[in-house]
Order: structure tokens, then C-alpha cells, then sequence
């Protein structure tokens, strides 16, 4: 060696390898320490952390000497910071698990495209197209990360993230974070689109049949040399660490299965692909062993992969030779449950299932019971017993599940089925003491919870109980059972006579009221009813129940009834039909209006009406709450029978006015306005206030596209709510002989009462009555000569400006109305832009800032698909944006009010430049300048800056102010982008603030 080589190396030992003051990655690049950074036991900064410091630094965006942002440029230093991140990638051996674990989707794809224009691998072409077996080894090695990378992330997207807690709200951090998930969206967008390929690229991976070999931080270092130094070192087949075929066929086979097992969830052919690979990548890795460096593979996972392959994709093979786990999977698809129960039977004595595998295949069954399917109720008992045996015999308590099962409706069946498991669940003769005491301990808990002693004797007198007790147990639990009820005379042995004596008259009277009261089959409380009275005459039973409701307009008829049973019978069958619709129980509401129908039809014509009244009104709760939801229109025979009651001229027919009104919304729901409008009888416009008010609505709404001066109907619509909402004036003389004026609220003026009105709306669905009728109030609501604040809706022009006699309106009532009917629409649609408005509205008139710019914000983000696109002008009209301006101002967040100053038709300047003068400011400041795109605002936020002397504030709008595409000189294309652009994320980040 040289002297001068000599010194050379002994200064380069003498420095520090640690970065004293500077920055350590500069550090890092100016004394080329990587490789002695790399080699320390704990290194700090660690290795992941480097690459994304470098990665970091080589793509940070330059700024020109007029402040413009530039791509980061291509120069040494970049290239040289790309250089070592690839060679602390390499230090890693490329291991895709360390780097996934610790780095971002976003900084990986930078990576391994680093990694892949180093490699050679010419930019623009589809790895696809290019033949593996003919590219250098580092290059097809390269390829190969890439798309392993590629489908790894697709399937790692597919897994649920629990989302962190977040913190205070903090804009800049908010948009970093979105900044980037936004990034990690767009890219794998691009990796799902060209998944199929990368496929196909491991899939031909599979095809080769010789080493390869990944790149060192020798090989880099050779590949940033001169192309005349490296002698074509790295493309020969000794350079870089060699990858044997074994190991990555291993590796990519086991890739190739998770993007094939995520696959299968849309497409089952894909699990016979991934069970094929998952066995592959077992065999590869028995005949590897331990001694791999490159292949890192989960075991646990793979042992889990291959066993949900085993139940997804049975083999022909016969059952006998099936995984427990694969017999219980087919068994439930083809609903062979029985034989499940079969197998948790068997699995009792051999403990091979897992018990949380048990408990939600038991789960699973009870959420099929609940959906409808009451044929699974004794599966699930049985399931659940089995499964409590195995907790018993390993130890565990007993589930509230079993007790409520079998303690709640115990018969002859469960005790049956539970003593079969128990016996066939353990080996007396090689069961340990503590197993039977188990079993012992258990037989004994369930006779003392049983109260019937024939389901006690039946346990008792089993041989399994009989073997596992003692006498003096046995003994002991009869002196339990005693205490427990002093007049039972228990004896060991089952008397069976006791069960012969017969109840008393009372007791059988009571049982039999019971069942009553628990019925809803119409058959069997008819044959109950005939044995209550067959035993006493004396009894009226429709007063069994105080939940038996009748409305009093049909109770007196039917208890005008002579005989006493049917008496009973039709009043019982009518309230319990009534119940059963209460509670949307249709099946049986329907059951027992036909049987009261077919029992009326022979005596009462009256009653006969009644019933058809009932079951009409029940045929249409049957349909709004069923298929009526989705959209489905009405049968046209329904409909018939709804014009058929409006149109019903019976003399004496009990009515009630629910049906009137369900019958009258039911017809504008549907949007029969035709009928309304023309076809509707006189008479029934003056016997029928809902019909009434119907006929109204609907011309009203038939009338809207046509001329202001058309609108008769809404003028006499107007009319009728406002009589409705005007009030009585009565005098009374007080004691001391002065008069007073009292109002009388709910007024008998018009044709209902307020309340009724209300009631009858809120049966209403269709959206432009709604909106009609909403807006009618809002009017009332506005034409008060003391209101401030105006509310704004919808087709409010249609109505009369003034009252001749306000004082007759009761304002108060109306304002309530308008509150209850917005929070009634909001519950209907709560994406309507009008109403959204109206409800924001009302907060600002009441002074609830806040409140009011979350349902602002909130009208503009239904319309605009959370502003991603423009709000419409008629949405964000100049009212609402003062309106937004004002409640901002009122909150001090003056930031915000400058902002949206400019989305007016004429930017406010004067209240701009006053909001930012303020100091006292709640908002973010100087994190909002993004946002504004009028220059005239920014250069004034300059100068305010300037003048406190705020210069880094100054300095960042001066940084708002230098952006290429505010240049005033652009194309007005170009600036109108700019600003639509800064709306979008400006109310973006408002929503996430006020939502």
C-alpha cells in the first residue's frame, strides 16, 4: 500500500461515524459511511428510516428564482441519495417483509421503480411482453419484486385496518394525511388494473429452471460507475447474491396462492388455483429446510391458508378421509345439520375441533333462526348443548345461551337429546375423577334448575346420572329439591302416579287464560274461548288483558253483541289484529282480521264493513313497509279499494280517522294526483277535511310548473293552513272586573286541528309535497313583522305575501311547526339540498352558528359529491355564502370569512380586508392562504404581514401569491381551474371541521 493510500485510510478511520452538528443523511452522502452506518449493531437512524430520508430528499419538489415549484431535478445529488436508498434496500437482502412492515405504499413503489430503471429494464414496456428466460438475472430478479410487491399490496388492501384514534384537529396534518392517502389510492388503482399482468409474470416465473440473482451494494456501486468500468460484470450470471430456482419459486408460489385465495371471495374457481400453489409452497419448502437465506415465509399463516383451502375445495377423496373442519363446511352448505351435530357429538370425545370453531358455527345458525328460519331452533339447542358438554368437560362455565334454551321451555325432547350427548361424550371407564366430577357437578345444577319433576326424575333415574352420583349425593340433592319447594315430596325413585293427579277448575282457568293472552293463532283461541266457557258462564273474557285495545268507535258495537262468546271472540280477534299491526307483525294481523271477517260476515253487514275497513288499511302498511320502500308501486286492485272507501257512502259505519288519513297520503305518495285533482266527488271535498286537503295538495303540486297567475289552488291552499293555524279569541272577566283576552291554541277554525295537520304530514313520503308544504310554512313563518332573519325554500313564490289579520296567527305554533316538519323530511331524505338549507336557516335565525354552517357545508356536499365537483349557483346562492360569512365572522374565524368572500358574485373586498385585520382569529391563519386564489387578497395579507412584521406569515403568502396559475396573465380557463380547485379543498377542509 502506498503512503498516500496509507494516510488516506488512517484519516478516513479517524472521523467520527457519527454525524456531529449536520444533518446526518448529508452526513451520510458526503463521507460515504453507509456501509460502516449499516454494519452497527443497532444503527440509528435504522435502515428503513434511511430510505425514506433519502427517497425523501431525492424527490423534494425545487423552487426557481421566481418562486415557482419545479419537478426535483435530475443532478448528482439526487441520483446519488436514489443510489443509497437501493443500497439500504439490498443491506435488507430486499427482504418484501421488513420493507412492507415499515414502509408507506407510496415510498415502496418509489423504490422498487428505482430499482427497476437501474436494473435495465427499458421504462414504458409491459412486463408482460418480456421473455424472463432471455434477461439478465438481476433484471428478471427485479421484474419479479416488482410484481410480487404488486400483488401483496392488492391482497394486503383487501384486509380490514382498524383505523387509529385521532387526535385534535390539526389542518396541516389533516391534509398530509389525505395528501397521502390519496397518493395510496392512485397507486393501487393502477396496481388492481394491472394485476392479471403481474400474474401472468409470476405464473411465468414458475416456468424457469435456473438461478437468479438480486442485486448487492457491490452490484450498485458497479452500476453507478462509468459504463466503461464495469466490464459487464452485473450482467454476467456470478454477480449479486444468488437466489436458488427452488427458493423463488417458493417465494412467488406462495404470493401466487394469497392473490389467488383473495380472488375467490367473486370467484370460487380461483380457491382450486390457490390451494394448488399453498401445496406447492409446502413441498418446496420441506425440500429447502431451514438453510434458506432469501425464502421468508410464515408457516402459521400457510398452515392457515392450506387448512381453509382443505373446507373451501374439498378433494374427491371420501368423507372418511376429510378434515373435521371440511365435513362441518360441506355439511352446512348442503344443510345437512343433523349430521354436524354428529360430528360436535364425536368432537367431544376427541377434542379436535377448536372451541371458538364450534361456537360460530353455532353463531352462524342462530343468525339464520333469527332471519325467519324457525325449522333451525332445535338445531340450534342441540348445537348449543353440544357445545356446552365440551365446556363442562374441559372446565369452562356454562353460556346464558344453554340456560335460557333449555330452562326458559324445557320438554321431553331436550332433556332427552342433552342425557344422549352427556353419555356419549365420556368413557366412564377412562374418564380422570375430575371429568366426572364435572359431568356430576353439571347433571345436578340442571335437575336443580328444572322446576317440572318429570324432567327432574327423567335425569335422575339415567344410569349416566345414577353411575356418576353416590347415594348420599343423590340423597343430598333430594334435601336441596325440598328446600327448594317444601311441598313437593321428592322421592329417589320416579312415582309416576304423582303425575295423575288431576289440577283444580282455577288452575285449568288460568293456564287456559294464559294461553289466550299468548296466542295469536285465530283457530286455537276460538277453541279456547269454546272450553272457558264450556267451564264457567259467568266471565266476560275480553277483559282478560288490559293490552286489548279497541277503538272506541267499534267497541260499542261489538259489545253490543248478545252472545257472549262471540262477544269475546270478535272483540279479542280485533285487538290482537290491531297489536300485531302496531308491532308490523302482517302475517298474523292478517290472520286474524280474515277469521274475524269471515265470523262478522254472518250476522253484522256493519261490522263486515269495519273488518274491510281494517284489512284495507293493513294491505297498505303491508306494502309501504314492504316493497313499498324500494320504489314498487302499488297492485292497481289496491288502489281501486283505497278510492273505494274515499268514495264510501254507508250510512252508520263506525269510521276512524287513521284510515281516512292513511287513504288520502297513500294516494299522493303514489303520486295519484289525477284522481285528486278531477275525479274526487263533491261530496267527499266537503264531509272529508283530508280529502280536502289532499285534492289541494295535489293541485297545487299538478300547477307548479305552469304561470304564477294559474295558481288558484295554492292561494286556497294557503288559505286553509292558515285558518288552521289562526287562533280564537275569547274575553273572560277576571275577578276584578277587568276583561282579558285569552287564545284559545288549538282553534276549531279550520278543518282540523294543528295537531292533526302535522300528524297527517308526517304519513307523507312523496318529495314534492313535502316541499310544497314545507315551503307554505316557511312563508307563514316569514311573514311576520317581526322576523330578522328570513328562511329561504323552495317554490316559495307560489304563495300570497301577506295576511290581512296577522294576529289571528298563532307565529309561535307555526315556527314550531317548521322545526318539526324539517327534522320529519331530513328523516326521510337526508340528502335534499333545499331542506338541508332550511333546517341551516333555522339555526341561524337562532342565533346557532355552528350548527348552521355544518348543514350549509352539508347542502353543498350532497350536491357536489363532497365538493369534488362544482356546487350548483342555485344552492350556494349570494344569501347563503353572506349567510356562511356572517356565522364564521361570528365565531372569529375571520380566516374563513376572507375566504369565502371571494365565492360571491362580487368579492366582498371591504369585508375581506376588515375579517383579516382581526388578530383575534379561532381558525388556522396563514394554513388557510392555500385557499385563496384573488390575488388583490393575498397581496393585502402581504402588506398586513409586513406592516406587524410577521414575516414568516408574510412569507408564506407571498409563497400563495408566486403559484404559476394565479399568474393573471393566464388564459381565464386556466384561472377559474385555480379556483375551482382551492373551492374544493377549501370546503373539504371545512366539512371535515364542522361534520
Amino acid at each position: 500500500m502506498s503512503a498516500e493510500a496509507a494516510d488516506r485510510e488512517a484519516a478516513t478511520s479517524s472521523r467520527p461515524c457519527t454525524p456531529p452538528q449536520t444533518c446526518w443523511f448529508e452526513f451520510l452522502l458526503e463521507e460515504s459511511l453507509l456501509e460502516k452506518h449499516l454494519r452497527k449493531p443497532c444503527p440509528d437512524p435504522a435502515p428503513v428510516q434511511l430510505i425514506v430520508q433519502f427517497l425523501e430528499q431525492a424527490s423534494k419538489p425545487s423552487v426557481n428564482e421566481q418562486n415557482q415549484v419545479q419537478p426535483p431535478p435530475d443532478n448528482k445529488r439526487n441520483r446519488i441519495l436514489k443510489l443509497l436508498a437501493l443500497k439500504v434496500a439490498a443491506h435488507l437482502k430486499w427482504d418484501l417483509d421488513i420493507l412492507e412492515k415499515s414502509l408507506s405504499v407510496p415510498v415502496l413503489n418509489m423504490l422498487l421503480n428505482e430499482l427497476l430503471c437501474i436494473s435495465k429494464v427499458p421504462p414504458g414496456t409491459k412486463h408482460v411482453d418480456m421473455d424472463l428466460t432471455t434477461l439478465p438475472p438481476t433484471t428478471a430478479m427485479a421484474i419479479l419484486l416488482y410484481n410480487r410487491w404488486a400483488i401483496r399490496t392488492i391482497v394486503q388492501s383487501s384486509f380490514p385496518v382498524k383505523q387509529a384514534k385521532p387526535g385534535p384537529p390539526q389542518l396541516s396534518v389533516m391534509n398530509q394525511v389525505q395528501q397521502e392517502k390519496e397518493l395510496t389510492e392512485n397507486i393501487l388503482k393502477v396496481l388492481k388494473e394491472q394485476a392479471a399482468d403481474s400474474i401472468l409474470v409470476l405464473e411465468a416465473a414458475l416456468k424457469l429452471n435456473k438461478d437468479l440473482y438480486v442485486h448487492t451494494m457491490r452490484t450498485l456501486d458497479l452500476l453507478a460507475m462509468e459504463p466503461g468500468m464495469v466490464n459487464g460484470e452485473t450482467e454476467s450470471s456470478a454477480a449479486g447474491l444468488k437466489i436458488k430456482t427452488e427458493e423463488v419459486h417458493c417465494q412467488v408460489c406462495y404470493d401466487l396462492g394469497a392473490a389467488y385465495f383473495q380472488q375467490g371471495s367473486t370467484n370460487a374457481a380461483a380457491y382450486e388455483n390457490a390451494r394448488e400453489k399453498f401445496f406447492r409452497t409446502k413441498e418446496l419448502m420441506a425440500e429447502i429446510g431451514s438453510l434458506s437465506l432469501h425464502c421468508t415465509i410464515d408457516e402459521k399463516r400457510l398452515a392457515g391458508y392450506c387448512q381453509a383451502c382443505d373446507v373451501l375445495v374439498p378433494s374427491d377423496s371420501t368423507s372418511q378421509q376429510l378434515t373435521p373442519y371440511s365435513q362441518v363446511h360441506i355439511c352446512l352448505r348442503s344443510g345437512s345439520y343433523q349430521e354436524v351435530i354428529q360430528i360436535f357429538i364425536e368432537d367431544n370425545f376427541t377434542f379436535s375441533l377448536p372451541v371458538q370453531f364450534r361456537q360460530s358455527v353455532l353463531r352462524e345458525l342462530f343468525q339464520k333462526a333469527q332471519q325467519g328460519n324457525e325449522a333451525l331452533d332445535e338445531i340450534c339447542f342441540k348445537i348449543c348443548a353440544c357445545n356446552t358438554v365440551r365446556d363442562i368437560l374441559e372446565g369452562r362455565t356454562i353460556s346464558v345461551q344453554f340456560n335460557q334454551l333449555l330452562f326458559l321451555r324445557p320438554n321431553k325432547e331436550k332433556i332427552d337429546f342433552l342425557l344422549e350427548v352427556c353419555s356419549r361424550s365420556i368413557n366412564l371407564e377412562k374418564a380422570s375423577e375430575s371429568l366426572k366430577g364435572n359431568m356430576a357437578a353439571f347433571l345436578k345444577n340442571v335437575c336443580l334448575g328444572l322446576e317440572d319433576l318429570q324432567y327432574v326424575f327423567m335425569i335422575s333415574s339415567h344410569e349416566l346420572f345414577i353411575t356418576l352420583l353416590k347415594d348420599e349425593e343423590r340423597k343430598l340433592l333430594v334435601d336441596q329439591m325440598r328446600k327448594r319447594s317444601p311441598r313437593i315430596n321428592l322421592c329417589i325413585n320416579p312415582v309416576t302416579s304423582f303425575y295423575d293427579i288431576p289440577a283444580s277448575a282455577s288452575v285449568n282457568i288460568g293456564q287456559l287464560e294464559h294461553q289466550l293472552i299468548l296466542s295469536v293463532d285465530p283457530w286455537r283461541i276460538r277453541q279456547i274461548l269454546i272450553e272457558l266457557h264450556g267451564m264457567t258462564s259467568e266471565r266476560q273474557f275480553w277483559t282478560v288483558s288490559n293490552k286489548w285495545e279497541v277503538p272506541s268507535v267499534y267497541s260499542g258495537v261489538i259489545l253490543g253483541i248478545k252472545d257472549s262468546l262471540t262477544r269475546d271472540l270478535v272483540y279479542i280477534l280485533m285487538a290482537k289484529g290491531l297489536h300485531c299491526s302496531v308491532v308490523k307483525d302482517f302475517p298474523h294481523a292478517k290472520q286474524l282480521f280474515a277469521a274475524c271477517l269471515e265470523l262478522v260476515t254472518e250476522f253484522s253487514p256493519k261490522l263486515r264493513q269495519v273488518m274491510l275497513n281494517e284489512m284495507l288499511l293493513l294491505d297498505i302498511h303491508t306494502h309501504e313497509a314492504g316493497v313499498g320502500q324500494s320504489g314498487e308501486r302499488p297492485p292497481s286492485d289496491l288502489i281501486s279499494r283505497v278510492r273505494g272507501y274515499l268514495e264510501m257512502r254507508l250510512p252508520d259505519i263506525p269510521l276512524r280517522q287513521v284510515v281516512a288519513e292513511e287513504c288520502v297520503a297513500f294516494m299522493l305518495n303514489w303520486r295519484e294526483n289525477e284522481y285528486l285533482t278531477l275525479q274526487v266527488p263533491a261530496f267527499l271535498l266537503q264531509n272529508n277535511p283530508y280529502v280536502k286537503l289532499g285534492q289541494l295538495l295535489a293541485a297545487t303540486c299538478k300547477e307548479l310548473p305552469g304561470p304564477k297567475e294559474s295558481r288558484r289552488t295554492a292561494k286556497d291552499l294557503w288559505e286553509v293552513v292558515v285558518q288552521i293555524c289562526s287562533v280564537s279569541n275569547q274575553h273572560k272577566r277576571g275577578n276584578d272586573g277587568r276583561i282579558s283576552l285569552i287564545k284559545q291554541r288549538e282553534s276549531t277554525l279550520g278543518i282540523m286541528y294543528r295537531s292533526e295537520l302535522l300528524s297527517f304530514i308526517k304519513k307523507l313520503r312523496e318529495p314534492l309535497v313535502l316541499t310544497v308544504i314545507l315551503s307554505l310554512f316557511v312563508k307563514l313563518h316569514n311573514v311576520r313583522e317581526d322576523i330578522v332573519n328570513d328562511i329561504t325554500a323552495e317554490h316559495i313564490s307560489i304563495w300570497p305575501s301577506s295576511i290581512p289579520n296577522l294576529q289571528s296567527v298563532d307565529f309561535e305554533a307555526v315556527a314550531i311547526t317548521v322545526k318539526e316538519l324539517v327534522r320529519y323530511t331530513l328523516s326521510i331524505n337526508p340528502n335534499n339540498h333545499s331542506w338541508l338549507i332550511i333546517q341551516a336557516d333555522i339555526f341561524f335565525a337562532t342565533n346557532q352558528y355552528s350548527a348552521a354552517l355544518h348543514y350549509y357545508l352539508q347542502a353543498g356536499a350532497v350536491c357536489s359529491d363532497f365538493f369534488n365537483k362544482a356546487v350548483p349557483p342555485d344552492v350556494y346562492t349570494d344569501q347563503v355564502i353572506k349567510r356562511m360569512i356572517k356565522c364564521c365572522s361570528l365565531l372569529n374565524c375571520h380566516t374563513q370569512v376572507a375566504i369565502l368572500c371571494q365565492f360571491l358574485r362580487e368579492i366582498d373586498y371591504k369585508t375581506a380586508f376588515k375579517s383579516l385585520q382581526e388578530q383575534n382569529s379561532h381558525d388556522a391563519m396563514d394554513s388557510y392562504y392555500d385557499y385563496i386564489w384573488d390575488v388583490t387578497i393575498l397581496e393585502y395579507l402581504t402588506y398586513l404581514h409586513h406592516k406587524r412584521g410577521e414575516t414568516d406569515k408574510r412569507q408564506i403568502a407571498i409563497k400563495a401569491i408566486g403559484q404559476t396559475e394565479l399568474n393573471a396573465s393566464n388564459p381565464e380557463e386556466v384561472l377559474q381551474l385555480a379556483a375551482q380547485r382551492r373551492k374544493k379543498k377549501f370546503l373539504q377542509a371545512m366539512a371535515k371541521l364542522y361534520f
